[in-house]
């Protein structure tokens, strides 16, 4: 699949370690009305992944690369799909505006591999994070502020919105690519791991998975 000629960039700025690169002044870009655009990544019950590297985009070409990242939770209520009632703060992991395009780096536990996620976004994004959408249950305008990564075996990638006020099922996003490599085809997340893959799996996994087909689940 070809790639935006600013996917090479990401992958660039991670190999040599660039750090984000924030606007001299706000003025520069404008804000969001709700300030910052959060992420948040999440895994199956008992199917853990965690993120170690991200690198993005957004739409204002304001260039981030993060190394401290939330840590990925596992959803206890995804099981065998997707639930759409998954919620996440994010905390650290946190941009100026929805992102065109984005790198990260993920180790699957239960996959015991590396995997490498692109990602160019539709520019819809912005117009369905920027308009109210509800109150929340204090009766303060709610949004579509925060943006759901689930990581699933075979290394599969599904994004939400996530609604502020906490009424709303998640809005699936359709991004305009999303591919996801690994092993030899590794190269901005090659050599990048937090992950002992010759560890077996806790307890808690080997009876989960027990008795179930891989890739244990429909995701």
């Amino acid at each position: 699949m070809k790639l935006n000629p600013l996917i090479p960039l990401l992958i660039a700025m991670m190999v040599s370690g660039c750090h984000t690169g924030e606007p001299q002044t706000p003025e520069e870009t404008g804000e969001m009305p709700y300030g910052k655009v959060g992420f948040a990544f999440f895994t199956p019950r008992a199917l853990p992944a965690v993120v170690t590297r991200a690198l993005i985009i957004d739409n204002e070409q304001v260039v981030s690369t993060f190394r401290t990242l939330d840590s990925t939770q596992e959803n206890p209520a995804s099981v065998g799909s997707w639930s759409s009632k998954v919620s996440r703060r994010a905390q650290f992991n946190k941009i100026r505006h929805p992102p065109a395009q984005m790198m990260f780096c993920w180790d699957s536990i239960i996959d015991k591999k590396t995997y490498e996620t692109s990602i160019i976004f539709s520019p819809s994004l912005r117009e369905a994070m920027s308009v109210p959408a509800g109150k929340d249950l204090s009766g303060n305008t709610a949004w579509y502020k925060t943006l759901l990564f689930g990581l699933a075996p075979e290394g599969k990638v599904r994004i939400w919105l996530q609604n502020s006020s906490g009424k709303v099922r998640n809005l699936p996003v359709e991004p305009l690519t999303l591919t996801t490599v690994s092993g030899d085809q590794l190269y901005g997340c090659k050599g990048i791991t937090q992950s002992n893959f010759s560890y077996g799996y806790d307890q808690d996994i080997k009876d989960f998975i027990k008795g179930k087909t891989y890739p244990y689940g429909n995701w």
